[in-house]
């Protein structure tokens, strides 16, 4: 409970300091939600080969562009371990459609909002055009989601972290 009110303490601190406000949005009927700088406006969405519904959506606050893919699974993915090399996959996959040309490497370990059952992969990125991205993946086995910042310039980290680790999943 304490690590909760830390990290909604966090983000109204944030966004009180800030021109932008953070806001919480629902991700379309989804049943997750995403703190975002910018409206979303409205989710697109499509099915996967698996017919699995994903839910897309991207918008700019100043400098910066926030996305969000969220994918809600057809079946649950367990144990978790399958779940985040799962995640591993289709981030690599997202590095060809988004023209990626270079990458930090993955960084795993990461859990949401602290929970044993969630897994968070970070990764740095360059596209053909110079942009600057950091992108978050989680996972909780029912949903995969994708958050990514992008801009010329560079990303402030205040803002990007806060909407990198701002999803929850249904049910959180």
């Amino acid at each position: 409970m304490k690590k909760l009110l830390f990290v909604v303490l966090s983000y109204f601190s944030i966004a009180a300091g800030s021109s932008q406000s953070l806001k919480k949005y629902d991700i379309g009927n989804s049943g997750c939600t995403i703190y975002s700088f910018c409206d979303p406006v409205k989710f697109d969405v499509t099915y996967s080969e698996d017919s699995a519904k994903v839910f897309t959506s991207e918008c700019k606050g100043e400098d910066v562009f926030y996305g969000i893919i969220c994918i809600k699974l057809t079946e649950e993915i367990s144990p978790i371990s399958t779940a985040e090399t799962t995640l591993v996959s289709y981030l690599d996959f997202l590095k060809s459609a988004f023209k990626i040309t270079s990458a930090a490497g993955y960084g795993k370990g990461h859990r949401l909002q602290g929970k044993e059952n969630t897994r968070g992969i970070i990764d740095y990125w360059k596209d053909d055009e110079k942009n600057n991205w950091k992108v978050k993946g989680w996972t909780d086995g029912k949903y995969i989601a994708v958050l990514y910042t992008y801009s010329l310039t560079d990303l402030p980290d205040t803002k990007v972290n806060a909407f990198l680790n701002g999803i929850n999943f249904k049910g959180m």
